[in-house]
């Protein structure tokens, strides 16, 4: 294996291979930046291009430009609340914040360093760990799927920071929300009002986009301006260095590796993804801070969990794609199906007679992960500085005619649009009733996972005398309903202990920007 690695390594960093993995990951970077371009749209553009390219030459493209759209979507996420992918939901909750502070630079280069290392950690389980993780999800059934989406259902706790009843109120609706379009199991066709557009349910990316920016740009036009704070570029941020903020990242190691590890075992499970590991990460990271109460104000911790989770995904997700031929998410599904028209075939068969393809496929990955840092701290860092010079009287039309299209570009439907303005304008109303948009994304992405694993769990114990004993029986889903305990009671185990011994000293932040303002 290690001679096969020293062969990727020598082949990547070969001139015109690294050129293609900075074309793939710019590209990729600018196509995630974009509400409504996803990884998966821009990757399926791509393909035809491949047919024409050698395999391998196809396949690092592929790669980067998959790795750098992940990222990519952290930049509209934190500079106008706006996820370019639904993997940057978790950022846009504090990244926004951060924006409105004056600190948007310092969330993007903890985007981009939280990128790297997620990446990075990604990379070094999908060498290492393929074959043995790749046979644990095989034991994931549809009871184990259920009690991941209730599992992930739990982080409405950690969002409804201000009123649990609100934030219970939001998840409710995305999960009616769900409900909309063909059962996944049955087929009836549920709450469409006519429309076949709506047979196939309510589009995340739209839905998404117009949870989170439409209300942001009627405040904006309501204001007549960006408000006191927001959009604000303030001195104090100005005389931090590059730096200075690189070490207050890295000062908590344990959230990024955490946060990795997270995004690298959900990115290995079918069907989840970095939508769920950026989430599931971010409520991890709020869950074990000393100071939970900044979450939700702008908590660099907070992006820095979400991108590390998110980009992790991407090496945990070809773990099962390479090895077992399951792709864990729809760009996976479409990277295996160029491996599959070059005629390679997933499977230990695949990394020992195409090796050198498949390790020089893994380290691009890595490199296209080290090259995020660069460009997305040039280009990351020069949007940032644009978008705060820019007027708000430009501001908010080009922030709607950027999310128009967005949502029109998924399946070029004007019903896309409709349903994007509709549930934008429900969400800036539910707002001022103190309902964030949060937990109603969260319900709608983990809806219809519960759904389907609620019902084909019953299926398949069909034959039993209690069937709904099926989800409390087996191994893996006595540890996931353990975990779903846990994370509702820790919330209140905390809140006791703090109640116990009240601390009221400043927080890590604070103490390293003294430090830093001292040296």
């Amino acid at each position: 294996m290690f001679e096969l690695l020293g062969s990727g390594v020598l082949a990547n960093l070969a001139p015109s291979m690294l050129l293609l993995v900075l074309v793939g990951t710019a590209a990729g970077m600018a196509i995630g930046a974009m509400p409504g371009l996803s990884a998966t749209m821009g990757l399926a553009l791509l393909v035809p291009f491949t047919f024409v390219m050698e395999p391998t030459r196809a396949l690092v493209l592929l790669g980067a430009f998959y790795m750098g759209a992940i990222y990519g979507g952290s930049f509209t996420a934190i500079l106008v609340n706006a996820p370019g992918t639904p993997s940057s939901v978790a950022t846009a909750l504090e990244g926004y914040q951060m924006t409105k502070k004056g600190k948007s630079e310092l969330a993007i280069v903890g985007a981009t360093f939280g990128s790297l290392v997620g990446g990075i950690i990604g990379v070094i389980a999908l060498i290492f760990l393929a074959p043995p993780l790749a046979e644990f999800s095989l034991r994931f059934g549809p009871q184990e799927y259920f009690w991941v989406a209730i599992f992930g259902l739990t982080i409405i706790i950690s969002m409804a920071s201000g009123s649990l009843l609100k934030g219970l109120i939001g998840g409710v609706i995305g999960l009616l929300l769900a409900t909309v379009g063909i059962s996944p199991v049955g087929g009836e066709v549920r709450f469409t009002f006519g429309e076949p557009m709506l047979q196939g349910g309510v589009p995340l990316v739209p839905a998404m986009v117009g949870l989170f920016t439409v209300p942001e740009v009627i405040r904006l036009v309501a204001r007549k301006g960006r408000g006191e704070a927001a959009m604000a570029s303030t001195d104090r941020e100005h005389r931090q260095t590059l730096w200075d903020m690189v070490r207050l990242i890295f000062s908590r190691p344990v959230n990024l590796v955490r946060s990795s590890i997270i995004g690298t075992v959900i990115g290995i499970l079918p069907g989840a993804g970095g939508s769920v590991a950026n989430l599931v990460a971010y409520s991890e990271a709020k869950r074990s801070s000393k100071h939970p109460e900044t979450y939700g104000k702008g908590e660099i911790d907070g992006v820095v969990a979400a991108e590390s989770a998110n980009n992790a995904t991407v090496g945990g997700g070809m773990i099962p794609t390479l090895t077992i031929g399951v792709p864990g998410t729809p760009p996976d599904a479409i990277i295996l199906g160029v491996l599959l028209l070059h005629g390679l075939r997933p499977g230990a068969e695949l990394f020992t007679t195409s090796g050198d393809l498949v390790y020089t496929f893994i380290i691009a990955l890595a490199v296209s992960a080290v090259m995020m840092v660069p460009v997305g701290l040039i280009g990351g860092r020069a949007l940032q500085r644009g978008v705060v010079a820019m007027p708000a009287r430009y501001l908010a039309p080009g922030i709607t005619v950027l999310t128009i299209v967005g949502a029109y570009a998924v399946r070029t439907s004007v019903v896309d649009v409709f349903i994007m303005l509709v549930l934008g304008v429900l969400a800036y109303f539910l707002s001022l009733a103190g309902i964030s948009a949060a937990p109603i994304v969260l319900g709608l992405i983990l809806g219809s996972i519960a759904e389907t694993g609620l019902i084909q769990g019953l299926l398949t114990a069909q034959g039993e005398a209690r069937p709904w004993l099926t989800f409390f029986t087996r191994p893996l889903s006595l540890v996931l309903i353990a975990m779903t305990l846990v994370s509702l009671l820790w919330p209140r185990f905390r809140q006791w202990r703090q109640q116990r011994s009240p601390s009221t000293g400043p927080t890590p932040e604070e103490l390293l920007a003294d430090t830093l303002r001292k040296d």
